[in-house]
């Protein structure tokens, strides 16, 4: 019974995530003909993995942890200044363009519900990790907090 009430708990998740991230499209291409400013983050803030480190040895599936220093969390679809919430980047060689929101697939992982931590099934071997802070609209602020790469190996 408590597993499928965590598996209904996942899915709701899901939903919700789902919609505020369509919510926040529709608001962003509603509004193409203006231009949408970008949004502040203090100089001071900070991004990080507070676990997994750069290159430990993990099992799947991984417990990752995410660090913010300076700013709060708000999930997506909220405006609040000096808030964002978490993308995580799986296996990126480069970044994705900061001038729009961040795409939402496979490797570009939104928690548009403000969580600050998550559990990834991830294949056997080498992985890349990186964070990117997105405002409301899921588009990293005018001075982009991005954490730095850290490699983990999966057994």
């Amino acid at each position: 019974m408590l597993k499928i009430k965590q598996k209904t708990h996942i899915i709701m998740k899901n939903i919700i995530s789902f919609f505020a991230f369509l919510y926040c499209s529709f608001v962003i291409f509603s509004a193409s003909a203006q231009e949408i400013p970008l949004t502040e983050a203090p100089e001071n803030a900070v991004l990080y993995f507070i676990e997994p480190a750069n290159l430990e040895t993990v099992s799947s599936p991984v417990v990752i942890k995410f660090g913010l220093i300076n700013m709060g969390v708000a999930p997506a679809g909220v405006n609040l200044a000096n808030t964002g919430h978490h993308h995580l980047l799986i296996d990126l060689e480069e970044l994705p363009a900061f001038d729009a929101p961040l795409p939402a697939n496979d490797n570009v992982r939104h928690f548009g519900l403000g969580q600050t931590e998550t559990t990834l099934s991830l294949p056997s071997g080498e992985h890349t990790l990186q964070l990117v802070l997105g405002d409301w609209l899921h588009i990293p602020h005018n001075n982009p907090l991005v954490s730095e790469k850290i490699t983990i190996i999966v057994e």
